[in-house]
């Protein structure tokens, strides 16, 4: 007779456990297609940890690009926010800074954000809707009236239009006395994520890289405080992407931007340190936790042995985190302060260097202040209270979240090899490949809410119950007629033979692939041009852009 096979102690572990109580089905528990195991012992390590995971603050920074992390400083607290005119959200700036906010974040309305005035027929209904209306130099000094430049980080979500945008900035800092290299912030600017996801553009995807890679080099040599890129993966993974594709897309995205910018004569040290990224913390907390500590090894990895970068810094990943947006219900909101605080303990276990927590009526609305109060709160909860901030990485070593950043970081370079098949990632994205791979995933997500199996708390589980009514925040109408006036009043008392100079001039320039746009972008705003006529002055040139559906 047959000697029954030894079992090791894991498997007389599993077996004896779930002989007694089975097993809990789980079956969209998966990382890359397989299965969550119910335990995770040191066999999932690798075999020299040290080696793979090292110290914080040294190669390959699985563990945080900083070696005293939120022991020296805690991450920024940079809560996003825009709504109806420059006025009202410098307004809320102010708010958000007396109740112990550290940095601005700057929320566009759709308009601006498409390049078009809030004159424009396709403007008619969401002026200052969803963000700031900024057409004009004149807005963007309103927006940032009293606040000291020099001193406060700034952070703008805007990207097709991010050149002008900067323009505007630069030349309101500059009437203030602020110069150009003692500014400090973000721009977004990440235009292959747009393409890929959030789906705002003003031009064909290769005039955009070149307009990208204009800002990249201008910034490399005027403002050395300033990011010119924030390499989003925040709104592919809106647009419904897993944990592995939002990690790999955008780091392909950010690796595509150095190689435009080598490719322009740049030196990678010159420019690298000053780009930084934007990720989700959606709401499988060792999941996201796991993502952020693959994308900081992959990032350094690839800037150091594929592209030579020899100054440290270069190798940093440094990233804003917000939480998901697209977790948030509108059936029992309040249920969103809870979503809110787990992600965002998950982004600061994961080592972020500045968080937005979002509001719990952002599902409803744009947030009231009593929520924005909440957000911020969770935020300083999590930094005076938890004690998470105590010790680097507390998770380090763990046998679960170490073996889902590896299984993360092999999903990212599965992605590499198949975007690299096809020409890499611009004639990926043309082609219409993570676009189809996030509209996949997003069908499989929702297929899996309707169906029961992934649970909704107050959504299609426990939906019992209302909550009281929760207020709205309403954009009065008159703020759009209020802004249509503005810029019409610009036009107005400009000197309108400077502005069609200097228009002209930028679409001569824009004519020659050879010239960076970014002066001509200047001179136009201090002409006072507005964001609409200098998109326009480039799509003489450039031409504008339709999307090939993928299904």
């Amino acid at each position: 007779m047959a000697t029954p096979p030894r079992l090791s102690g894991l498997e007389r572990w599993q077996r004896e456990t779930f002989a007694r109580t089975p097993e809990r089905d789980a079956p969209f528990s998966t990382i890359s297609g397989e299965p969550i195991r119910p335990l995770y012992t040191e066999d999932d390590l690798p075999r020299d940890p040290d080696a793979a995971i090292g110290l914080p603050g040294e190669f390959p920074f699985t563990r945080g690009v900083y070696g005293s992390m939120y022991r020296g400083r805690l991450w920024t607290m940079r809560q996003f926010a825009g709504f109806g005119t420059a006025a009202e959200t410098n307004r809320r700036f102010r708010y958000l800074l007396e109740h112990g906010q550290t940095g601005l974040s700057t929320a566009f309305d759709m308009p601006s954000l498409m390049g078009h005035d809030s004159d424009h027929p396709r403007s008619l209904g969401e002026v200052g809707r969803e963000g700031v209306a900024i057409d004009t130099l004149e807005d963007m000094e309103t927006l940032f009236d009293g606040i000291p430049l020099h001193r406060v980080s700034v952070s703008m979500t805007i990207n097709a239009p991010a050149a002008i945008m900067l323009a505007f900035y630069v030349v309101a800092a500059e009437r203030h006395g602020v110069a150009p290299d003692q500014l400090a912030g973000t721009i977004q600017t990440d235009i292959l994520k747009e393409y890929i996801a959030q789906k705002e553009w003003c031009f064909p995807v290769d005039p955009a890289m070149r307009l990208v890679t204009d800002m990249i080099e201008w910034c490399a040599r005027e403002m050395p405080r300033w990011h010119p890129v924030s390499i989003s993966g925040y709104h592919i993974r809106e647009a419904g992407s897993t944990a592995a594709q939002e990690l790999a897309f955008t780091l392909k995205n950010g690796l595509t931007y150095v190689e435009h910018a080598l490719a322009r004569g740049l030196d990678v040290d010159d420019f690298a340190p000053r780009l930084s990224f934007f990720f989700n913390a959606h709401i499988d907390f060792f999941e996201e936790i796991a993502k952020y500590r693959a994308a900081r090894r992959v990032w350094a990895r690839e800037l150091r042995e594929n592209f030579g970068a020899t100054d440290q810094r270069s190798l940093l990943m440094r990233f804003h985190t917000q939480t998901a947006g697209v977790s948030l219900t509108a059936q029992q909101p309040l249920n969103n302060i809870v979503r809110t605080a787990i992600e965002a303990l998950a982004g600061v276990l994961g080592g972020t260097q500045s968080l937005h927590t979002n509001s719990f009526d952002e599902a409803l609305a744009l947030p009231t202040e009593a929520a924005v109060r909440v957000a911020l709160r969770t935020q300083q909860i999590i930094a005076e209270e938890t004690g998470v901030a105590n010790t680097i990485d507390p998770l380090g070593g763990s046998y679960f979240v170490e073996a889902l950043t590896d299984r993360l970081e092999e999903e990212c370079y599965r992605y590499f090899h198949k975007i690299d098949e096809l020409g890499g990632m611009v004639e990926a994205v043309k082609q219409g490949f993570p676009q189809r791979e996030i509209a996949d995933a997003a069908f499989r997500y929702q297929e899996e809410v309707e169906t029961g199996v992934r649970k909704i708390v107050g959504v299609n589980a426990y939906t019992e119950g209302h909550d009281t009514d929760t207020p709205i925040l309403r954009i009065d109408p008159e703020f759009e007629r209020a802004q249509v006036r503005r810029v019409q009043h610009v036009r107005a008392r400009r000197d309108g033979k400077r502005t069609r100079s200097e228009l002209d001039a930028l679409t001569q320039a824009a004519d020659d692939p050879r010239t960076n746009l970014m002066p001509y972008l200047l001179e136009a705003a201090r002409a006072e041009a507005t964001e609409g006529e200098m998109v326009q002055a480039l799509q003489r040139v450039f031409g504008t852009y339709t999307e090939s559906p993928a299904f």
